[in-house]
């Protein structure tokens, strides 16, 4: 007789992954620009200090189509599948669920039995994404206890709108439908996280279709017109309950990173830009009685240049901004890291008191003006921080430098090349680069970094440590 056992990556509890094994592989999505003539790829890189090909792209999976813009791609189970509510602990951490932004196609890659070797085992193509679940340009893959859940900027019937979030089969990966059943206002969609235990979904907002896929769009910037709400909704009816509006000047509110620990009840998201002084800042959420609050707990400002170093997008402005593009938080709450791909700067913030984030740490590499290097290659580089992925033990951080093909070529107009690498932690507070972790694509630029075995932004749990 069989016996079915949880696969052994999931964890009822942050405290018990953060005693897991160290990463062995990170899978990394490669995009190819318009224009290139290549396809995108999922690239699975070497993280075992011990092996001969470490810190090398020791493979890479060409995908079949040209011009998916892959983005936010996830696993399709992980330690979510304990929760008590709607428990799957015969599912297993296999498949990456990888959706094209551009092309709002979905393919499903299989990482079993050879982790080096992943295979594409499925293909959602985009009519049938469209027609199921109403949504168009997939974005966002987390792993629920109940389903996968996909979030969507536009719509299939008239690409602007509204965007919000879509759920896939865990077994046959069929479009299950739309998530939402009472949406209220809501228009705009990015990211969306939750804290589970309490039946609350949290969603942010960054743009409609035309306000992104060809750059950013400076007069609307100016006109305040990309996302700068944040939404609470009811999990289990799927219904808005609460919306807070942080200013229009605070464009783009992108990532949601909420508490790994289930008896909390606060979270951190981040804000791209402020159209009164081009800082970014980064907000936490938390709950008052029964009403959600949110305020800003970090700003970070703008840094002044001459014009002639500048894009032309930033000419008129005579600053960098910091444009904090993604956040992450270690599994045990303590550490916030913060990627500023203006600047150049991966930030590190001790939030043991969420209220109060202390900076005890920052590493400087590319930037609009400064292309800062990196000790392992000669010259500048360009490109920043951008996505972060932080290992289950909080001492690794790993992060790329391309945020979506249009944006790079405005914000980095001398042909960018992708590029990774790795930071260490230091386990009371500071962060250092790995003076021999840096990995070159060439001219495929690399966006989000999923580990094996699960790693600090893709696990929710269900049971406190």
């Amino acid at each position: 007789m069989a016996l079915w056992k949880p696969d052994p990556s999931f964890y009822p509890s942050a405290k018990m992954a953060m005693q897991a094994p160290p990463e062995r592989h990170a899978y990394v999505a490669a995009l190819n620009p318009a224009g290139t003539d290549k396809p995108d790829a999922i690239c699975v890189v070497d993280l075992d200090p011990d092996s001969a090909t470490y810190a090398q792209v020791v493979n890479t999976l060409e995908l079949p189509n040209i011009g998916d813009e892959l983005h936010h791609f996830g696993w399709n189970a992980c330690s979510s599948a304990l929760c008590p509510y709607a428990p799957h602990p015969h599912l297993e951490r296999r498949y990456l669920i990888v959706p094209g932004l551009r092309s709002s196609r979905i393919y499903v890659i299989d990482t079993k039995p050879d982790p080096r070797k992943p295979q594409i085992i499925k293909t959602l193509e985009p009519e049938e994404v469209m027609a199921k679940s109403g949504y168009s340009r997939p974005h966002t893959v987390h792993c629920g206890p109940d389903a996968i859940y996909v979030s969507a900027m536009g719509s299939a019937n008239g690409d602007e709108g509204p965007g919000g979030i879509f759920m896939l089969d865990h077994f046959s990966f069929n479009v299950i439908g739309p998530w939402e059943l009472h949406r209220g206002d809501q228009e705009l969609a990015y990211d969306f996280w939750w804290h589970l235990a309490q039946d609350v979904l949290i969603s942010s907002e960054w743009a409609k279709p035309s306000q992104f896929e060809n750059g950013l769009v400076a007069e609307d910037l100016l006109a305040n017109k990309y996302g700068h709400r944040i939404h609470f909704w009811d999990l289990r009816k799927r219904k808005l309950q609460q919306t807070i509006d942080l200013g229009a000047e605070h464009q783009m509110l992108l990532e949601l990173r909420p508490s790994h620990d289930p008896r909390e009840s606060y979270g951190f998201a981040g804000v791209v830009v402020s159209t009164e002084d081009l800082s970014a800042s980064i907000w936490l959420w938390y709950r008052d009685n029964d009403q959600w609050q949110i305020k800003k707990v970090i700003t970070i400002p703008p840094v002044p240049a001459d014009e002639k170093d500048l894009p032309d997008l930033l000419k008129g402005f005579k600053a960098v901004p910091p444009l904090v593009s993604d956040i992450d938080l270690s599994l045990d709450d303590r550490f916030l890291y913060v990627a500023c791909w203006g600047t150049g700067e991966m930030h590190q913030y001790d939030v043991s008191d969420p209220h109060n984030p202390q900076l005890t740490g920052k590493v400087e590499i590319g930037g609009v003006v400064n292309k800062k290097g990196h000790p392992k290659v000669e010259g500048p580089l360009l490109g920043a921080p951008q996505m972060v992925e932080i290992s289950r033990d909080g001492r690794r951080v790993y992060f790329t430098n391309s945020l979506y093909s249009s944006w790079d070529d405005q914000f980095y107009p001398d042909k960018m090349t992708g590029w990774m690498v790795k930071v260490d932690v230091d386990p009371g507070g500071g962060i250092s680069l790995d003076k021999d972790f840096f990995i070159d694509f060439g001219e495929t630029r690399v966006h989000q970094v999923r580990l094996e075995g699960g790693d600090a932004s893709t696990d929710s749990y269900c049971f406190s440590s």
